[in-house]
């Protein structure tokens, strides 16, 4: 089906496609109507919905204070935890809140106590947070780091994956579902098998993929995913969350309890619940807690499936679209299905590609190699315009994009002839 199709009202649309409402999407979207906005892979575009919940509870806070406003939406912060478990399918105490996917990670791997003798496994996918926190584990802690190889399609190796795997039983892996550089989507639900056979613990971090594509952390089989509101998910800033697995929780040891997950029982002793909620922290910015809530219900109402089919819809369209340009090479590899499409304009850097594309009112952004040294950098490329697909696009985004890339190689090999 062409993706003009699904934007058109047909009676022979399939369920997924009918789910999706643009116009409604839109109509809710107030950054729709003056860009052509393709960077939720930064931060999405949240609703009028989201943006009137958090303004409503910070005028809450300042009429009555903030620990009297957190009180009053008591329940609708107890329903985030709710609302997160159904959108990736666990346990509502198998959730945890926090106010950044790295927070998350770190709370995560500070509590699994690392040091030499432990060996973490590492995709070339990895975001330079991540990497950089594996990078300093090796150094300072004396952990081995082994990092997999791709196989052709772009995704992890799954054999190299299991070889080091054998070599070090009970190792880490820390793997990605889709990258920061590139629309590729790892096999996620495989490595979970793999975790499984050889008693690895998988780590995952999915703040690409939560928002754009149907999870279900059971099948993925990991014991930790990471997520953030911001991106895909159209919340707000400065808010995330974890699974966490139960059985997973009782081998934790939190590296820096708090009041929010942890009794001071005694003059010396502390009592930690086996739940999530352990690894958060007593303050929060109540407001975007608000937010986030709002935007996973909202995620949830749209439909998971039918959101992941529009947008990998979507991101298919500008990559046959791109192809055809002259000058102007997609550089996602051949396993890219996600709703992130990368590429390069011949002659522009990146960033004044994106600089351009801004100045004709659409939105992408720059990636350079510092933030995925083992994916650009290895593959030798030192930046990429990234663009991202939400339901919000419709074909006016689409032609314009396409026209503006056009435009664009056509005027840089007119300057370079």
């Amino acid at each position: 089906m062409a993706f003009g199709e699904l934007l058109a009202d047909s009676g022979d649309r399939s369920a997924a496609d009918a789910v999706i409402d643009v116009a409604a999407e839109r109509a809710r979207t107030l950054g729709t109507r003056t860009r052509h906005y393709f960077n939720s892979a930064g931060a999405g575009l949240a609703s009028s919905g989201v943006m009137s919940g958090m303004i409503d509870h910070l005028r809450k806070e300042e009429q009555g204070g903030a620990y009297e406003a957190a009180a009053l939406v008591a329940d609708d912060l107890n329903a985030i935890y709710v609302h997160a478990a159904q959108l990736l399918g666990c346990d509502t105490d198998e959730i945890s809140l926090h106010d950044a996917a790295t927070t998350g990670l770190r709370v995560v791997f500070d509590a699994l106590r690392l040091g030499a003798g432990d060996t973490v496994i590492a995709p070339r996918s990895s975001y330079v947070s991540q990497a950089l926190r594996l990078l300093t584990l090796e150094k300072v802690d004396g952990v081995t780091l082994r990092i997999i190889e791709n196989a052709p399609d772009g995704t992890v190796d799954l054999v190299d994956l299991e070889a080091a795997l054998i070599a070090a039983p009970g190792a880490v892996i820390s793997a990605v579902h889709v990258p920061t550089s590139s629309g590729l989507v790892e096999p996620v639900a495989e490595i979970g098998v793999l975790a499984q056979r050889h008693g690895a613990v998988y780590v995952l971090d999915a703040t690409q993929s939560v928002g754009q594509i149907d999870i279900d952390v059971r099948a993925i089989g990991c014991d930790v995913l990471v997520a953030t509101g911001r991106k895909f998910l159209r919340g707000p800033r400065g808010t995330a969350f974890n699974y966490v697995r139960r059985g997973f929780l009782e081998t934790l040891k939190p590296w820096a309890p708090d009041v929010r997950g942890s009794e001071w029982s005694g003059e010396t002793e502390w009592v930690t619940p086996v739940a999530a909620r352990s690894l958060e922290t007593w303050e929060a910015a109540i407001a975007g807690r608000i937010g986030l809530g709002l935007a996973i219900r909202e995620a949830l109402e749209r439909g998971m499936p039918a959101t992941e089919s529009f947008i990998a819809e979507g991101a298919a369209r500008l990559r046959a679209a791109f192809a055809e340009i002259d000058g102007v090479t997609v550089v996602d590899p051949p396993a890219a299905t996600a709703g992130i499409v990368t590429f390069t304009v011949d002659g522009m850097h990146a960033r004044d590609v994106s600089k351009e594309l801004r100045a004709r009112r659409i939105d992408t952004i720059a990636i350079p190699a510092s933030h995925a040294q083992w994916d650009l950098g290895a593959r030798g490329i030192d930046a990429v315009v990234r663009a991202s697909v939400h339901v919000y696009n419709d074909q006016s985004d689409f032609d314009a994009f396409i026209d503006a890339v056009t435009d664009i190689a056509e005027t840089q090999r007119g300057a370079a002839a």
